[in-house]
């Protein structure tokens, strides 16, 4: 997949597919001169963990700080040794919220990657094969950002900072790291850097979202998880019935059949009310990207439930037209890769059996699991 057009912000740089964000993020590695802050959801050890691993071993071995965060679920296969060479070279390794039973809801689905203070790696890819690729012909599809601005990378690793002291969960850090999250959030969120944690009374990324779209004109979304909750549906039919365009790119093929399940059957209050909705074909979609009018939003936050108040997430937010056209580009080429789901097409794929499933999938993600969430924060506040 082409890159956007070179006539862009300067600070904000597109990673428009997983194997550009690696192309980009080993270099960096390799250039590290002082500190290596890296936060990833999964870490696989196939021949792309390897690569990374062998970059950030080797910037350990330069002297670099290299702290590495993994979440105790999606990296939590990885075999107990595969570290030993950085751990050697004076590099730290932690598992964020190790497994059990009582923490196993939280997990920490940030992408990060930190460079000398100086340049950040934000968006919806992991360390693995799956994310390797152009998205079209081998890979998941998936997009990012390179950030060099000054304000961004400050909060982005204070954001690190603040989840690496408190990577076991254990009460106290717990305790410290949610309560600055709950009373920092402003009404109107503020500043690029937008960060998501359990119980947020306000998610920032929500909030900002649907302000956003108050009086918008030209939406679109891509999200390969999609079940909003109903502030975030009300707020996109309210754009489409007063005239707004509003696009949205979902899911043909998924990694998580109920999370789909779940997503169709949301799909009828929307399409009614003059929504677009169009369904990615060649690989599973998992990029995360919101524009709306000349707002663009990035980061590791789906459209569900599970991302707007219970795991750990980071979205980037830039408000310029150039970058919104570039984002805009980006969507269309997507776009060309989906197929339309039209009102006639849902109705008819409706059948009693079908409507049940999308019943129980939506009761699951907006009710069963945030409640599951509830009583486990009680259990260790």
């Amino acid at each position: 997949m082409a890159s956007p057009t070179s006539d862009r912000t300067p600070d904000v740089r597109w990673l428009p597919t997983g194997a550009e964000a690696y192309r980009r993020m080993l270099p960096a590695i390799a250039a590290a001169k002082r500190s290596i802050r890296f936060e990833m959801y999964i870490y696989h050890a196939d021949a792309s963990g390897g690569i990374f691993r062998t970059a950030l071993t080797q910037a350990a071995q330069r002297g670099v700080r290299v702290q590495l965060l993994l979440d105790g679920l999606g990296s939590g296969g990885l075999p107990a040794d595969y570290w030993a060479e950085l751990r050697a070279a004076g590099g730290v390794v932690r598992l964020f919220n190790p497994l059990s039973v009582r923490g196993f809801l939280f997990r920490n689905h940030r992408k990060l990657l930190l460079v000398d203070d100086a340049v950040a790696f934000v968006g919806g890819f992991n360390i693995a094969d799956d994310y390797n690729g152009d998205g079209v012909t081998q890979g998941w599809r998936d997009l990012g950002w390179e950030l060099d601005r000054p304000d961004a990378v400050k909060q982005l690793a204070t954001a690190f900072d603040g989840m690496f002291r408190a990577y076991d969960l254990q009460h106290r850090l717990l305790h410290r790291i949610r309560l600055p999250l709950h009373r920092a959030q402003p009404r109107h969120p503020r500043g690029p850097v937008l960060l998501g944690a359990p119980r947020l009374l306000r998610n920032p990324f929500g909030v900002s979202l649907r302000q956003a779209l108050r009086g918008a004109k030209n939406v679109q979304l891509i999200s390969g998880y999609f079940v909003p909750n109903f502030r975030l549906r009300r707020a996109l039919r309210r754009v489409a019935r007063s005239g707004g365009n509003v696009e949205l790119i979902l899911a043909g093929k998924s990694d998580v059949p109920i999370a789909q399940t779940a997503a169709r059957s949301l799909y009828g209050s929307l399409l009614r009310a003059g929504v677009k909705i169009y369904e990615y074909q060649p690989q599973i979609l998992h990029a995360k990207l919101a524009i709306v009018d000349d707002v663009v939003f990035v980061g590791s936050a789906n459209l569900d439930i599970r991302s707007f108040g219970i795991n750990y997430e980071v979205m980037v937010r830039v408000e310029d037209a150039r970058l919104a056209a570039e984002a805009r580009a980006l969507f269309t080429a997507d776009q060309n890769h989906s197929a339309q789901v039209t009102r006639e097409d849902w109705r008819t794929n409706r059948s009693w059996l079908t409507r049940l499933r999308g019943h129980w999938a939506v009761f699951f993600f907006t009710k069963i699991d945030p409640w599951l969430v509830r009583r486990a924060l009680r259990g260790i506040s």
